[in-house]
């Protein structure tokens, strides 16, 4: 017989389930936080990019005419033409938008939305390719119906092809887009001096240090070195001696001289 659930758990269980907030941790382990796109503003990204795909086989059968093309000749090859391009819209639109612009359709672009995968990695082509194809089984049997339901069970409101493709929709934050990232206070010529100048950081390092960095102003000093001494030890060739006893500013440090935002030590 099942255990009895408490209120407490209860709604600790219903919060969970209103959430929308996509907890990602990082080969560094730290935690990266994506607000989950929820259908109604997907379906908004989707009428969009349907209007677009619209107009432009509307607007090909309208040049067709104008070019002088007999009403009577588009029941032959020209509706052939027609229905290739539909047919390339429908299939290769999303295809193409999501693998070169980083998941993002004019639509999703339109109401700030991008395709991620679910470890918060840009996509590649296979992943647009095959979250795409799957469109098919989600418009089962009409009108994305299948899609729906499978996405109001699912946590991050995945449909089918998200969960064959490893990808999710996340909604993308204005606010923090461009912020100036900085230490107070700067760090001093010395601080930078003692990184080594050939330190190198790779595409998750940076990731994980930036969210570091712009955490530290909303973080206490304590909290701020608890968190940075969980991934110490993974940088710690590239920190100098002694980095250990205020290791949230030696990793700040770390990243502005890797990544050249700090100012470069004069040589004496």
């Amino acid at each position: 017989m099942p255990a009895p659930v408490s209120g407490g758990t209860r709604s600790a269980a219903i919060a969970d389930r209103l959430d929308t907030i996509a907890r990602v941790d990082s080969p560094e382990q730290v935690r990266f936080e994506y607000r989950v796109a929820g259908p109604a503003r997907r379906a908004m990204a989707y009428l969009v990019d349907l209007l677009i795909k619209a107009t432009v086989v509307l607007g090909l059968g309208l040049l067709l005419l104008l070019g002088g093309v007999d009403y009577d000749a588009l029941s032959g090859w020209t509706l052939g033409v027609l229905a290739v391009v539909g047919f390339a819209m429908e299939w290769g639109y999303n295809v193409m938008f999501e693998s070169l612009t980083s998941g993002r359709t004019p639509g999703k672009r339109a109401m700030r939305l991008r395709v991620v995968k679910e470890g918060g990695h840009p996509i590649n082509f296979m992943d647009a390719l095959v979250r795409n194809l799957l469109r098919a089984a989600d418009f089962l049997p009409s009108a994305y119906a299948l899609g729906a339901v499978v996405m109001s069970l699912d946590p991050r409101f995945r449909r089918l092809g998200d969960l064959v493709a490893g990808t999710m929709v996340v909604v993308e934050e204005r606010s923090h887009i461009g912020d100036p990232v900085r230490l107070v206070p700067p760090p001093s010529p010395r601080e930078l001096a003692l990184i080594p100048g050939s330190a190198r950081l790779d595409a998750h390092e940076r990731e994980a240090l930036e969210l570091l960095v712009r955490r530290l102003g909303r973080l206490s000093p304590a909290r701020a070195d608890e968190l940075a001494a969980l991934v110490l030890p993974r940088f710690a060739d590239r920190l100098p001696p002694g980095a250990a006893e205020h290791p949230a500013r030696g990793l700040a440090v770390l990243y502005l001289r890797a990544t050249g935002r700090g100012k470069e030590p004069r040589s004496p």
